[in-house]
Parts: C-alpha cells; structure tokens; sequence
C-alpha cells in the first residue's frame, strides 16, 4: 500500500512539472506578439527630412502668400499656417527659399518635407506629389496698365502676357487657344509675380496673369496699374509632400483640418487679405517688390532670351 501511495505522489509531481513546463512556453510567444504590435505602431509613425523639424520648400515672392520682411524672414499666410502646424506635431519650422519649380521638385527628391507656395493642385501634379485637404481659395486676376486697351479675357488673344515660371497661370495661359489658353509663344515666364510686374511697368508684356491676392498686392504698391474685373480661373491651395508619403499626409491633414475647425486658418488668411477687401501689410510688399527689383534687370534678360527663343 505504501508502494503504492508513493507511485501516485510521483506521478501527481511530474505532472504538476509538466504542466508548469507547458504554462512556460505559452508565455514565451505572447512575449513576442507584444513586441511585434509595437514594432507595427513605431512603424505608422511618420518621418521628417531632418529629425524634429519639418522642412518647407516655397518661393518667397508670391505676397502675401510668402513674402520676406525687413529682417529676411518669410512671413505670410502659408508661412504662418506651416508653423502652426509644426507646432501641433511638435516641430521646429524650417523654410527654404527657391524658385517655383524647385520648391514643386523638394519634396520629391527629399529636400523638403512639403511644399506651400500657393500651389494649386492639378493632375499633373497629382502624379509626383500627394496633396492635403484644401486650405485656400485662389483667383486668378490679370493685371494691365491704366487706359489699356485690355478690357476683357478675350482681348489678350494675340498680347503678350507675363506669368511667374511653372505656375497654374502660366500652364492656363501657355496652353493652346482650343484649350482656353493663348498660345505658349504668347506667353513669357518670370522667376516671381515681381520680376512679371516690373516687366509690365516696363512695356516689355502686355499684362500679367497670377493670383488675386498677389495682384491686389502688387496693385497696391505699383501706381498705374490695376486688374481687370473679371476673373481668369478660380482654383484651390493644398499643401504638397512626397508621393506614397501617408504618414506625414495623414499627420499634417489631421492638425490643418483641427486648425480649419478652430478658426486658425481664417485668421491667418484674415490677417493677411481682410474681408472687407482692404489691403494689409503693403509694407511688408512693397519690401519685398525693393527686394526683387535688383534682380529684375537679369529676370528680364532671361524672359527676353526665352521670347525669342520660342
């Protein structure tokens, strides 16, 4: 019987040492999904140029969009709404000056994190970068000497027209006349609104195609000159990142769309284009307009080798 007794107590122990065992490696791989999930999340996570700044690539001379002050800065709507994103996703703001077409390639070749110049977005442009929700609203004006002969949209048929390289003004106007544009001979293309402005002040174009908020500007500050009633195209602004970058797209669409719902935006844009129609910070142009003159003379030497060359 006492053989017994001990056969059984042997047994019940294995099995408890077995059991434990088994308990042992259940454990072990629920370790291991743990550390996959979070491996997942870090993952999701987006990525920036520089670790903790968020890069924007523009061309600071398309006021009051982004424009430079008296100290160098670029200040303006896409300026302000850029850093107050940044903030939101606890970033530093940095802005890099360059043309156009450069600031439209940044984020593509991984020079920039986005790209806010006023852009608008088109297919062409859907094919290479991935766009926010809208922020803005831009109308594009024409603006003509006083006394032109330019009345109408339909007067520019056959005129030289001024537009800044690589914008929508540009590919609207250099587009051909059964495409409701008028023609790429027709057109010349400048470095900035500025240069196109002077170049109009100087005789070399007829008028001069770019958003309505840069010419009420440039209006402003340029005496003689004025737009035109009717509008050239109405479009929207978004804010540009690299193609198939989700993250960063998601992230920066959930923080605009929060400073959308808060009023943020609207004050910015307030700020810098009041309701009531007056101009604000003419200073802050006309600065700008100082800044850009000096390189005017060479803008208008490469416009006038591209018009002969076409």
């Amino acid at each position: 019987m006492k053989k017994f007794l001990s056969v059984l107590m042997a047994g019940a122990m294995l099995f408890g040492v077995l059991t434990l065992a088994g308990c042992g490696d259940t454990t072990e791989p629920a370790a291991e999904e743990g550390t996959t999930t979070e491996d997942t999340t870090t993952t999701a996570e987006f990525t920036t140029v520089t670790e903790g700044v968020l890069t924007m690539s523009t061309n600071a001379a398309f006021p009051p969009y982004e424009m430079t002050d008296d100290s160098g800065n670029i200040v303006g709507i896409d300026a302000e709404i850029a850093a107050a994103i940044a903030e939101k996703l606890g970033l530093e703001l940095q802005i890099d000056d360059m043309d156009f077409d450069g600031a439209l390639a940044a984020p593509q070749s991984g020079k920039s994190d986005i790209v806010m110049a006023g852009v608008t977005v088109n297919e062409e442009r859907q094919l290479v970068l991935d766009f926010t929700e809208t922020y803005a609203n831009g109308v594009q004006k024409v603006i003509v000497p006083e006394g032109s002969d330019i009345t109408s949209i339909e007067d520019m048929q056959g005129k030289k027209i001024g537009t800044q390289r690589g914008t929508t003004g540009y590919l609207y106007c250099s587009d051909t006349v059964e495409n409701g544009g008028f023609g790429e001979e027709n057109v010349v293309a400048y470095d900035d609104a500025i240069a196109a402005t002077q170049a109009l002040n100087n005789g070399q174009v007829d008028c001069v195609v770019i958003d309505s908020a840069v010419a009420d500007n440039l209006v402003a500050t340029n005496p003689g000159l004025t737009t035109l009633e009717t509008e050239y195209a109405n479009e929207d602004y978004a804010i540009g990142v690299a193609k198939g970058n989700t993250a960063l797209l998601d992230a920066i669409n959930a923080a605009l769309q929060e400073l959308i719902d808060d009023g943020t935006v609207q004050s910015i844009i307030d700020k810098y284009i009041p309701s009531d129609g007056t101009e604000a910070d003419a200073g802050e142009t006309a600065d700008a307009a100082d800044t850009g003159a000096a390189d005017t003379e060479g803008a208008e030497a490469e416009a006038e080798t591209d018009a002969a060359a076409e």
